[in-house]
């Protein structure tokens, strides 16, 4: 007799989906805990705040789904929005340079640092972990190059835009939200009803047939660490309207949360599967999590830390489990009617 667990995962259509739907159950319980055990937990400002302390992360996220479904990965993402950051402050504040120059210098600045990490990886064929270590550190130590120190922006009028609020009934939300929002409906808009969006998905389902069928995967690539750069970028000219400063530090593990919303909302680490809304609501059980154990009261914020890791291994084993019985239904389908699938016979060892 089938399981039906089995079929389903089996299934090369609904694959894709248990993922997200995994996410999406695991955030619909978290939130029905919260309401279970906490007062005012089911005030509308609640949802809304996870979107406002969460914007830098949500666009950095956005950003690393692309360079995730191509089968890459991006560790700068962290070291390039402090410097951001940073870059920001001390040009508008030490340099007299006007916010309006400066915001737009340092986006273009990650969009082609990001770019730059893109092509070394494609053309050189260095390993996507190596190549953007190399950044992790250079943009790090640029960061602190520029400055030891904190760097208020308090007195730019142009950072007092970001936290200026809309009401809506009972919940308001700075500017900030906004610009995430924004950030994930183009990057949902790009890899849905685009053709770069299609070939970001083929290369990431096999790198050699995408190359066979003609597609651009030297732009591709190129253009999804662009892409990354200039979220990360974005994600530090946000977290400076969010916090009004800079801090030559932050962003310490960033990359790693980044991941890791990616991957518990659903994208697979080989690539080819994965949505933008299930980075938002992977973003949403980080920032879920963060926020029972603030309401708790007596757990240390290193319990979201430890939870997330759980998670994240949870969710790499799922797909793991996905991808073992995508291989199976594949071999049983190339077997003939009747046959068994084809088992790889044992290597035979040479004799001494």
């Amino acid at each position: 007799m089938t399981n039906p667990v089995t079929t389903v995962l089996s299934s090369a259509g609904s694959r894709r989906y248990v993922p997200v739907a995994a996410t999406l159950l695991l955030l619909a319980a978290l939130y029905a805990g919260g309401l279970a055990n906490y007062r005012n937990f089911d005030h509308p400002q609640v949802v809304a705040n996870l979107f406002v302390t969460n914007a830098a992360l949500l666009i950095a996220a956005v950003g690393m789904t692309f360079v995730i479904l191509t089968g890459g990965i991006d560790l700068s993402v962290g070291s390039v929005m402090a410097f951001s950051t940073m870059a920001c402050a001390w040009l508008t504040v030490e340099a007299g340079v006007p916010a309006g120059w400066a915001v737009p210098g340092v986006l273009l600045f990650g969009m082609l640092s990001g770019g730059l990490i893109g092509a070394v990886i494609h053309y050189f064929k260095v390993q996507p972990f190596i190549a953007t270590l190399v950044g992790l550190f250079l943009y790090r130590g640029l960061t602190l190059q520029i400055s030891d120190r904190d760097i208020s922006v308090r007195d730019v009028e142009f950072f007092s835009w970001g936290m200026e609020r809309h009401r809506f009934g009972e919940v308001s939300l700075p500017n900030i939200t906004f610009v995430a929002l924004a950030t994930a409906v183009v990057a949902f808009a790009i890899l849905h009803y685009t053709r770069l969006g299609r070939t970001v998905y083929a290369v990431g389902g096999s790198e050699q047939s995408s190359h066979l069928m003609g597609l651009p995967v030297a732009r591709a690539k190129i253009t999804v660490y662009a892409i990354s750069g200039f979220c990360a970028a974005l994600a530090g000219v946000v977290a400076a309207f969010y916090t009004k400063s800079a801090n030559p530090l932050a962003g310490v593990g960033f990359e790693l949360d980044a991941i890791a919303s990616v991957v518990i909302g659903g994208t697979l680490l080989v690539g080819g599967y994965g949505f933008v809304l299930g980075t938002v609501a992977g973003v949403m059980v980080l920032g879920l999590i963060s926020t029972i154990i603030a309401y708790q009261g007596s757990l240390s914020s290193w319990w979201a830390n430890m939870t997330v890791g759980a998670l994240l291994l949870l969710f790499i084993l799922l797909q793991q489990l996905i991808e073992k019985l995508g291989r199976r239904t594949v071999a049983e389908r190339a077997a003939p009617p009747g046959a068994e699938p084809a088992r790889p016979e044992p290597q035979k060892q040479a004799a001494p």
